[in-house]
């Protein structure tokens, strides 16, 4: 018996009883054990359908199973897979420019996972502050926001302010300083004569999808400046199309010194992050200084230099845009008392429900129930990440379901 048809032959539940029982309980996912998967449609291994809603948390934009994307990835795999950085391959060289063009910057460092581009864009910023900068020795500061989520490596969760991120895990790293997310007197304050970076999220998703006041990014913009402090922004899961621009900076009309990027960079396919920035600024990295096995594999690259060449087009940007604008409106105009709040930019939303109407978690296992998947974050909210392939039908199909849900 092979392996596949082993696989094939279990139900659900059995799958779900031998994560219970063999791996390690770091998640509470929902009782759904998908096994296929096709554009914004998934099937569970018993057979039953779902339209996704949550896209691997924005790692999906471009659908289950792109043909485009897959069809790089098969030539890729019979040519070369992985090099190490020991040597050149012949992908992560155009992957570099094409990336970097994309970016408006001039020069990237290639990781693999989302946390590891956060560790990067770290280092960059420390290193930076030490050699450029002239920060004393040990002394360097980045300040981050309230609510944050960047990853949950030690040195990411020294700056969490979730208790579960942190609990168990400390002696946590020194080095960062905490402000309140939106509120630009608190950066000013904060800010002194060892403060290397700025970290930020355009846009909280972890947080339940927390949009900042207006203007604000374009006034961190000229106090970075003013300052001379790197503004970093982590577009690990607002980039890449997902609000309806390339990067959800944009919508501020801003140009951050540090971009992060992710998640979507590897199509659903493989995982890749990058940091992008001026040549100045990488320039701080010399041989040995950082580093990884895998980052700038070819298999990779090639799926990201795909991902670029779709999002040179818009195509993907503009349907989240108009989509995004069409969920909202339609998901504000159900009458129900059980909402406190929606929220949102593009095809990324949170419904944040009232405290009496109970947890988000509730919603999303009779979401599931109905055929429709999405997760619930910070008890309250509920959130809808959609592939950006979805259509108007879909969407209306997704939203007749909610609608029953809630009312």
């Amino acid at each position: 018996m092979t392996v596949d048809t082993a696989t094939a032959q279990l139900s659900g539940a059995q799958h779900i009883e031998l994560v219970e029982t063999f791996a390690a309980h770091n998640y509470s996912p929902l009782p759904v054990v998908v096994a296929k998967a096709d554009g914004v449609w998934v099937e569970d291994a018993d057979g039953k359908r779902y339209l996704d809603m949550l896209a691997a948390y924005s790692a999906v934009n471009f659908g289950h199973g792109n043909a485009e994307l897959v069809e790089v990835a098969k030539q890729q795999l019979d040519r070369v897979t992985l090099t190490s950085r020991a040597f050149h391959n012949d992908q992560l060289g155009p992957l570099s420019r094409e990336l970097a063009e994309l970016c408006g910057m001039e020069a990237i460092l290639p990781m693999n996972t989302g946390a590891e581009g956060v560790e990067t864009a770290i280092k960059t910023a420390r290193k930076w502050g030490y050699t450029k900068k002239g920060v004393a020795p040990g002394k360097a500061k980045i300040i981050c926001c309230t609510d944050n989520f960047h990853g949950r490596t030690t040195t990411v969760i020294s700056f969490s302010t979730d208790p579960q991120c942190r609990d168990g895990f400390g002696p946590f790293t020194p080095g960062f300083e905490i402000v309140e997310y939106g509120n630009i007197d608190a950066l000013r304050n904060a800010i002194d004569e060892n403060t290397v970076g700025f970290l930020v999220e355009p846009i909280q998703g972890e947080a339940g999808i927390i949009v900042p006041p207006e203007g604000y990014f374009k006034q961190v913009r000229d106090l970075c400046t003013e300052k001379n402090v790197l503004f970093i922004a982590d577009e690990i899961q607002s980039g890449l199309g997902r609000t309806g621009k390339t990067f959800c900076i944009e919508h501020d009309g801003v140009v951050p010194d540090v971009l992060i990027l992710g998640k979507a960079l590897g199509g659903g396919i493989m995982p890749i992050s990058a940091v992008v920035s001026s040549r100045e600024i990488l320039s701080v990295f010399t041989p040995g200084d950082h580093g990884s096995t895998f980052g700038g594999n070819p298999l990779s690259c090639a799926v990201a230099r795909k991902v670029v060449e779709m999002l040179k087009t818009g195509d993907y940007q503009q349907k989240a845009a108009e989509l995004g604008d069409y969920l909202i409106g339609r998901l504000r105009a159900i009458k129900t008392d059980k909402i406190k709040e929606i929220r949102g930019r593009g095809l990324w939303v949170g419904v944040e429900f009232k405290t009496e109407a109970g947890p988000a978690k509730k919603y999303c296992n009779a979401l599931m129930d109905a055929g429709m998947l999405c997760k619930d974050t910070h008890a309250q909210t509920m959130r809808l990440a959609p592939p950006l392939v979805i259509t108007k039908e879909d969407i209306d199909w997704a939203l007749e379901r909610i609608e029953k849900v809630l009312t």
